[in-house]
């Protein structure tokens, strides 16, 4: 009987090792997949530092403020000093530049960034605040509408470095959507302007709904991106002298918000719904994967984050490309990072641009 049971329990102790052996690549897998989750809904692939305190063909790579994929498959990469790069998808390295300017010559506060079906470059400046059309070559086309109070003091009620930022256009192409990064002027703190536009018969844009959006405290968006289903990506940030960044990820939906072009203070007790947001996740959860910082941050992965695109999607949810502006400060580093994002799905989705709604079916793998 002793004989039996020790035999019965080393074979026990055999079918357990083979069975921990068999589940240890998934095991290994998953954990794997795990150590990169910075929330339930996002997970980083990868960070990197190439492109930072470098040059091409003379010109500073960095103070990048918005990213945009390109009708063959390059990624653009808007500088706030007037320079828009072509980057490789997949190295990130520099493959042309064009430079940019006003009407007049003079340099550009560029900060949003959308390449339209024609391949050319609707780009949004926060000095006015503005928003042009360039052509490949860097050439101005068009000029867009701006509403009164959304310039910049006198002129308005916008404050200076603190208008134009994100710019997207909604899925069909017949909305462009920009957000101002903080409140105007009469305003409650936090309460951000998003202006859209519609396109009009003859391929121009022109004035459409507002909608209002509630910052976190001590936060400003700087980027907006929309999803394929019409939602947005909206991505706020603030800085704190001796700690650092704070960059959070959130999932905005516009539907059921309000028309605020004819409110003229947004106070909170005007009966405005504003654009809904949900979490998606706060940066400073991301692992740090081995990343250094330059100054103090919370995460050494953080750094002034402020250009965002989706580059494709599938059944691992959108892949989400970020890039942070250094400021051309050695403090401050040029660092991409790869997302892949969860949104949910699948759902039906009733997006309202103006008077007009658009309904989608649309499925995330």
């Amino acid at each position: 009987m002793r004989l039996r049971s020790v035999l019965a329990t080393l074979t026990a102790c055999l079918a357990a090792a083979a069975c921990l052996t068999a589940a240890g690549p998934a095991n290994a897998q998953q954990n794997a997949q795990q150590s990169r989750a910075c929330s339930p809904r996002v997970a980083l692939d990868g960070f990197s530092d190439a492109l930072d305190k470098t040059s091409y063909d003379g010109t500073f790579v960095g103070n990048f403020s918005a990213l945009a994929v390109d009708r063959d498959g390059s990624l653009a990469a808007l500088s706030d000093r007037s320079s828009l790069f072509r980057l490789d998808p997949r190295t990130l390295k520099p493959a042309g530049v064009v430079p940019l300017a006003d009407e007049t010559g003079a340099p550009l506060d560029s900060e949003g960034l959308v390449i339209d079906r024609d391949g050319t470059r609707l780009i949004s400046s926060e000095t006015e605040p503005s928003v042009r059309r360039y052509s490949r070559d860097g050439r101005i086309l068009d000029r867009l509408p701006v509403p009164g109070p959304l310039r910049v003091a006198p002129a308005g009620r916008a404050p200076s470095n603190g208008t134009f930022e994100g710019l997207t256009l909604l899925p069909g192409g017949r909305t462009l959507l920009a957000s101002m990064e903080y409140a105007l002027s009469g305003d409650s703190a936090g309460t951000v302007r998003f202006q859209t536009w519609r396109r009009t018969r003859d391929g121009r844009f022109a004035l459409a709904a507002q909608y209002a959006y509630r910052a976190d405290a001590g936060l400003g968006v700087p980027e907006v991106q929309a999803t394929p289903d019409g939602r947005l990506l909206v991505l706020e940030r603030g800085f704190t002298a001796g700690v650092g960044n704070t960059v959070r990820l959130y999932l905005a939906d516009p539907r059921h918000a309000t028309d605020t072009s004819a409110v003229e203070n947004l106070t909170g007790q005007d009966g405005v719904r504003l654009i809904d947001k949900t979490l998606l996740t706060d940066i400073v959860t991301c692992p740090s994967l081995g990343a250094t910082a330059k100054q103090p941050q919370p995460n050494p992965l953080l750094d002034n984050i402020e250009g965002m695109t989706i580059t494709g999607y599938g059944k691992g949810g959108l892949r989400v490309l970020l890039v942070s502006d250094d400021n051309q400060n050695a403090t401050q580093t040029t660092r991409a990072y790869r997302l892949r994002v969860r949104i949910g799905g699948p759902r039906r989705l009733r997006v309202r641009v103006g008077a007009h709604e658009a309904a989608r079916n649309v499925t995330e793998g």
